[in-house]
């Protein structure tokens, strides 16, 4: 997870080390390597329970500032 290099897997990585995590993901806008995230994850199904938490955090987010 994900498939591929993200742009800023060196930031997630030391992220993930630093909080001891089980699943660490990143979004970046407006980098100095552009818009982006990473994602380190210990857990095999994360990419099942990742779009669902994203999607709870758009609602609250978007519920925060209307």
């Amino acid at each position: 997870m994900p498939v591929g290099p993200g742009k800023y897997d060196p930031e997630c990585y030391a992220l993930f080390n630093e909080t001891s995590a089980e699943t660490v993901i990143i979004a970046v806008v407006g980098g100095r390597r552009g818009n982006g995230f990473s994602v380190n994850s210990l857990d095999p199904d994360s990419h099942k329970k990742i779009p669902a938490m994203l999607r709870l955090m758009a609602d609250q987010i978007e519920a925060s500032t209307s």
